[in-house]
């Protein structure tokens, strides 16, 4: 029994904590940014004020986790970000590949709590900032509602991942709200006051067909959707979760302390939704569903933008501008809405893509006027129209492993964020997160500690690609215009064999395009075209284009509409190759051509995009001359996916153990290795609601060994699935050869491998 006495006052429990990095929100940015501290060997604590981890993307919003591939409907090629986020998409496409968000919950905490230098703190919210002057923030209070505790946590270093940025705005960052005037920044695309200045909320609900009739009684507060809805009949039975991504409210009101009257407004919407569903005999086909789940938590878009010492605007995003600082990218269109939400009667949202991604720089990623104040996730320093391609997940949290790497880098070299670009150590940063599996265009790197750089690679097998095996082909009819993206070296483009039939004599008009931007993937520049006579029946036709490139790059063999024609499609799937088709994807604002306003400061031009598989099969092409583009170099160049060329060696299908066989004159100690292997970067794998037709994707290699100069397994992996295989020695070896043996992922999937890297020590 415990008895107190009565006191005229008590305090709740305190209990301090000193770390090396503070992170403030365990949405996917804090998440990612804590194992990428963490992972470097500095403790970190991470504050998260709900019960779950993953903000928008817990179970407690539900939305799908979205970055650069932008559902598959831009022209954004392997574009999946890379590094933890990574890691955990591809996590949860092998445990929960029907988009379960509380198994998403699961993996979150999993993958934290697996990290001994996390210390998690979940229900805390900070509401208090002590500084030790006007620039510089000490420590951070906050309180846990679920144990009664206080907790004061002293750190050098803070970074914010709060969403609406609660230890910058209380430690008095410099932020804004709402959006710039088009002059601030030369930007066509700021938005007048009648469009609204600021994205609003959106809660989500779920369904559920229980086999039997269900009633529904609405609640008092439920809104009379086809009064008071513009686009009512947009709703059906179907569609739930975050297909209702347009469920949007409080873009006219403060969206930080008007949260709950937001989602007071959003829950009239919902209930009204489903009371004319179910009520309005409209829709028979939903007498059997229940509501199962509605939102309590609305997801959030737009609050505070921190100001940086660079802020990010319009022409960044889509002229892709480069900067020396760069440390991440992103490629999601510049995507605004109107801010009256779903009581606009305007488009829900107005989309424009770039041509391709875009870099973002590390000068974004820390506020300009307190010292030691990360930035991470959708905070950072962009402009309103900016941040309309910044705010997604896999953007934010890809950023955020970016300011977590500087994070660890200043603690352990005792530099504050600023420091870091200021003295030039932008080089040294680019190479850790480059380690860490986070690539970023246009940066070059050669990593001085990889002992591959000084060693002899060979290989029993390099794919000599003449083409795809038509055996089993599949005809499909030319109904939309199809193309197949070749990575070539410089040179005659080789002469081209496609398989078809045809209904009937027609003419088949193929073109050969490239894209116009180094490196991008917008099929925009005609180098030739060619009609083609055809006969009724299946038949071969032989097309040589007779033109010469000067660079590496992918060109597109571009077989426009012919609804009488059926193309022959191979069984057989390679690393780097895939087809591509000038369809629509309304999902991303995608209508096979974006054509932009006069004075938009935006591109025109056509969509190329994949089919997500079980489709997506390559267009069975044949050439007389082997095009040789997966050669071993490429285990050396430090490109962990496709970008110019394939970046990857690829083992002949016939080649029964493919090797990789490294050899350096004298006898190397290694301490660690590091695989990459191909999870297909094209694929966006979203988190919630969507379903994947696959756990491990094709490309990746499931069973390997490695072998010493004496034949000696020093390591063998079974059942790979992830990207990055990490292979860290409890104890040294010391050996003058290697011997990588690996088994094909399939009869039509060769084994392929990005990147070899082997270090002396285990290198972060």
């Amino acid at each position: 029994m415990i008895r107190k006495e009565a006191v005229e006052s008590r305090h709740l429990k305190i209990e301090n904590y000193q770390t090396d990095l503070a992170i403030i929100g365990g949405g996917m940015s804090g998440v990612c940014a804590a194992i990428t501290a963490a992972r470097q060997g500095i403790k970190v604590v991470l504050v998260q004020d709900r019960p779950v981890l993953g903000g928008n993307a817990s179970s407690e919003v539900r939305l799908w986790i979205l970055g650069a591939t932008s559902h598959m409907g831009n022209n954004n090629r392997w574009s999946r970000e890379g590094g933890v986020i990574d890691e955990l998409l591809v996590e949860n496409t092998y445990r929960n590949p029907e988009g379960n968000p509380v198994i998403l919950d699961m993996i979150l905490l999993d993958k934290v709590k697996q990290e001994p230098n996390i210390t998690l703190l979940l229900n805390t919210a900070v509401y208090e900032v002590h500084k030790s002057n006007s620039d510089t923030i000490e420590s951070v209070k906050a309180l846990c509602s679920q144990n009664s505790t206080t907790y004061i946590i002293h750190a050098p270093l803070f970074c914010d991942a709060s969403g609406d940025g609660v230890v910058g705005f209380l430690s008095g960052a410099a932020f804004r709200m709402g959006a710039e005037t088009p002059d601030e920044f030369n930007e066509p695309m700021a938005p007048d006051a009648s469009y609204g200045e600021l994205l609003g909320h959106s809660l989500y609900f779920y369904t559920k067909d229980v086999g039997k009739p269900v009633k529904f009684t609405a609640p008092a507060f439920a809104l009379d959707v086809q009064k008071e809805i513009p686009r009512y009949k947009s709703f059906n039975a179907k569609e739930h979760g975050c297909k209702l991504w347009w469920v949007e409210h409080g873009g006219r009101m403060d969206t930080v302390h008007d949260t709950e009257q937001i989602k007071w407004e959003l829950w009239k919407v919902i209930y009204g939704v489903w009371d004319y569903i179910k009520n309005s005999g409209n829709f028979p086909e939903a007498e059997n569903y229940t509501l199962e789940w509605v939102g309590t938590v609305p997801g959030k878009r737009e609050s505070r933008r921190f100001e940086g010492d660079y802020i990010l605007s319009q022409a960044d995003l889509i002229e892709q501008k480069l900067h020396d600082d760069a440390v991440a990218y992103g490629g999601w269109s510049i995507d605004l809405h109107p801010a009256d939400g779903v009581f606009s009667d305007r488009s829900p949202c107005n989309q424009w893509h770039s041509k391709g991604i875009f870099q973002i720089p590390y000068r974004s990623l820390y506020s300009k006027n307190v010292k030691n104040l990360f930035l991470a996730g959708r905070i950072i320093s962009v402009s309103h129209v900016a941040f309309g391609g910044t705010r997604v997940m896999g953007t934010c949290a890809y950023v955020a492993q970016a300011a977590a790497m500087a994070a660890a880098w200043c603690v352990k070299n005792n530099k504050l964020p600023a420091q870091l670009y200021q003295e030039g150590h932008m080089p040294a940063l680019q190479q850790l997160l480059f380690r860490s599996g986070q690539y970023i265009p246009n940066v070059a790197w050669a990593d001085r500690e990889d002992l591959l750089s000084t060693a002899n690679v060979n290989t029993s097998s390099n794919l000599q690609f003449k083409g795809f095996d038509r055996t089993d082909a599949i005809f499909k009819p030319l109904s939309i215009a199809a193309a197949q993206m070749l990575p070539l070296k410089p040179g005659q483009i080789p002469a081209i064999n496609a398989l078809l039939k045809a209904d009937e004599p027609t003419t088949l008009n193929v073109e050969l395009r490239i894209s116009a931007r180094d490196g991008g993937f917008t099929p925009d520049t005609t180098l030739a075209a060619k009609t083609i006579e055809l006969q009724a029946g299946e038949q071969e036709i032989d097309i040589d284009f007779n033109v010469t490139i000067d660079k590496e790059q992918y060109v597109f063999v571009c077989f426009l509409i012919n609804e009488k024609v059926q193309l022959a499609y191979a069984q057989q799937r390679l690393t780097g190759l895939l087809s591509v088709f000038n369809g629509v994807n309304k999902a991303v604002s995608n209508n096979g051509k974006q054509v932009a306003p006069e004075g938009s400061g935006v591109d025109t031009f056509e969509f190329w995009c994949p089919q997500r598989r079980p489709e997506g099969h390559n267009i069975a092409l044949q050439f007389k001359q082997p095009v040789h583009v997966f050669s071993a170099d490429h285990l050396k160049n430090g490109l962990d996916r496709p970008t110019v060329q394939p970046n990857a060696w690829v083992a002949e299908l016939t080649d029964a153990a493919p090797v990789i066989e490294v050899n350096w004159k004298e006898a190397q100690t290694i301490g660690k290795i590091d695989l990459v292997f191909d999870t297909d970067a094209d694929h966006p794998m979203e988190s919630v609601l969507m379903t994947h037709p696959e756990t491990v994707m094709p490309f990746c290699v499931r069973n390997y060994h490695i072998e010493d100069e004496q034949g000696k397994v020093v390591y063998r992996k079974r059942d790979n699935y992830q990207t990055k295989d990490e292979v860290v020695f409890e104890l040294p070896i010391s050996t003058k050869k290697l011997r990588i043996i690996l088994e094909h992922p399939s009869v039509n999937v060769p084994a392929s491998l990005f990147s070899l890297r082997c270090y002396a020590l285990n290198q972060n």
